[in-house]
């Protein structure tokens, strides 16, 4: 049987590194985007490309019913679909607390609702891969709404996992720390701000996108098959060490 896989926030910097890894590894792709005009940039004619916004039910259906009417069942999913807000608590605005849950934990909840169903409906097992933050796990200035939305996403994990392991459904979470992406450009554009995030890390640097797609094609893998609900920290030692001081 063809494995396929689904790719969401696919023109984004992870999610053009996860497709190359799958696509290296043998998976047929659907790649899934808002913008149309990112995704044909990104990927050309190759693979399945399908436009919506998977923040909304409706949206997260239409991916699945699009897949079908081309006849394609993904048991596979990469969710890589969200965005960095920052900013102090009492600054942030409702509108941007807002849009930050629904880029994150909303758009995951839908996509992992639809993508299963999707599973259930076929009787298939299957893999889904969502993606959180160190921020969850270390309190770290101005992350306070990205932090809670992305902790949601975990127990959105668990809870998923808990519930489909029996039918051979599997969901698992990468938390990476800081990457070079699109997503941080802003962040990380001056050489002094770059060098300071790499200094936060017990093993200096920052991340790339490739490596965590790396980790993301193993659990999508059947080479993971008894791995379920857990959280992987790729950061450096963030959350897990103490920096030396000096």
């Amino acid at each position: 049987m063809n494995q396929v896989a689904l790719i969401t926030g696919a023109a984004g910097g992870l999610g053009r590194s996860i497709a190359h890894k799958l696509a290296e590894d043998g998976w047929s792709l659907i790649v899934v985007s808002r913008d149309k005009d990112r995704l044909q940039q990104a990927y050309g004619n190759q693979h399945l490309q399908i436009v919506a916004d998977c923040s909304t039910a409706a949206g997260a259906r239409q991916i699945m019913a699009e897949a079908k009417a081309a006849g394609v069942q993904p048991t596979a999913l990469a969710h890589c679909a969200g965005n960095i807000r920052l900013g102090a608590l009492h600054r942030m605005s409702d509108e941007d607390f807002r849009a930050c849950l629904e880029a994150n934990l909303v758009s995951a909840f839908h996509t992992l609702a639809a993508f299963i169903g999707g599973l259930r409906e076929s009787n298939l097992p299957g893999a889904a891969v969502l993606v959180s933050s160190v921020a969850t796990q270390m309190g770290t200035p101005n992350h306070e709404a990205v932090a809670a939305a992305k902790a949601g996403v975990e127990g959105l994990a668990r809870g998923a996992a808990a519930t489909y392991a029996p039918y051979g459904i599997r969901v698992n979470v990468v938390a990476p720390g800081i990457m070079d992406s699109p997503a941080t450009e802003k962040i990380l554009g001056a050489t002094a701000a770059r060098e300071a995030a790499a200094r936060q890390y017990p093993l200096p640097g920052v991340g790339s996108t490739d490596e965590l797609a790396d980790l993301i094609g193993w659990l999508l893998s059947e080479r993971s098959k008894r791995v379920t609900a857990q959280v992987w920290s790729v950061d450096g030692g963030f959350t897990g060490v103490r920096p030396l001081v000096k």
